[in-house]
């Protein structure tokens, strides 16, 4: 009667239960296995656990199962280490990037007389939680890079621009490198914002911040510094290499016609260059510094570069 009532309650619960010899040959399972592994008993019971899921990571799986069996101590594997360890379906009514169920995974030793006979594996489908998790870091991610970006340009908004300058400045310092600021602004653009509507110069802002991103290395960090301006931070880079990297700038910008509703939009750019300099304590320095060049570089007609 007792047995009877056991076997009608392991059949009932949401979770599988899979019973194991220390030779790892499944002695009992419930209900739950059953209908997800699509199995009868006859086919389960008696056989190897790898015969029967020969999806299983066999060397993992030993080595899991001989820890519980010699420690005498329950184990775990959740979804987030690995999403499923049985290839068992789910009955979920949502969309999930796999066809079979996440799983948390417990192994529990069970004792006869002090020694660990059999092994307990309880399988609990936690395919909702894996999904809505998924979905929840997926928001996370695109929140944290929204934090980041200028939704107009996708360049670095000036906050994180300025914190990745703060972090490179410190670096350099630290191990004494070479560190690079150029500063960029559209000529004219007041004019341009005017002639073409905000439309026109929100275009132009898109274009120009693409061209530029696209021609700077991996380690350069690119950002709009407010309205028109823009700023590249150029780790180990001296003076002649930031030079070279702000000519080709302008020369791509002033060379780059800018579609906008049949017509071409034509701009160019003033450039100011520095270096960090040993005597320089601060990264707003640098700042001021590349900021003094590019009204330098305005001052004396527009489209050229001016070094620090």
């Amino acid at each position: 009667m007792l047995d009877t009532l056991c076997n009608d309650i392991l059949n009932r619960l949401n979770t599988g239960i899979l019973i194991l010899d220390k030779n790892f040959n499944i002695l009992m399972w419930n209900r739950f296995l059953e209908v997800h592994a699509n199995k009868s008993d006859k086919q389960v019971v008696g056989k190897s656990i790898f015969a029967v899921f020969p999806e299983l990571p066999k060397k993992w799986f030993e080595r899991k199962l001989s820890s519980v069996i010699q420690l005498k101590n329950q184990s775990f594997c959740g979804w987030e280490q690995r999403h499923h360890l049985f290839e068992l379906s789910h009955s979920r009514p949502i969309t999930t990037d796999s066809d079979f169920m996440a799983q948390n995974c417990t192994f529990l030793p069970l004792e006869v007389e002090g020694e660990v006979e059999r092994i307990c594996i309880l399988i609990e489908d936690v395919t909702d939680v894996c999904h809505y998790q998924t979905q929840l870091n997926k928001v996370l991610q695109e929140l944290a890079l929204a934090s980041r970006v200028d939704g107009l340009t996708q360049a670095f908004n000036r906050k994180h621009w300025e914190e990745c300058l703060a972090a490179e400045f410190s670096r350099a310092q630290r191990y004494k490198q070479t560190l690079a600021l150029v500063m960029l602004d559209l000529d004219e653009f007041k004019l341009l914002n005017d002639t073409y509507g905000h439309q026109g110069g929100d275009k132009v802002l898109i274009d120009t911040s693409k061209a530029i991103n696209e021609m700077l290395r991996m380690g350069d960090l690119f950002g709009r510094y407010g309205g028109e301006e823009f700023a590249v931070i150029l780790p180990n880079t001296d003076l002649k290499g930031a030079k070279d990297v702000a000519e080709r700038i302008r020369k791509t910008i002033e060379g780059n016609a800018i579609h906008y509703q049949d017509q071409m939009i034509r701009v160019t750019v003033s450039i100011g260059v520095a270096v960090m300099d040993e005597a320089d304590a601060r990264y707003e320095s640098l700042i001021s510094h590349a900021d003094i060049a590019l009204y330098k570089a305005k001052g004396a007609g527009r489209n050229r570069v001016c070094v620090a």
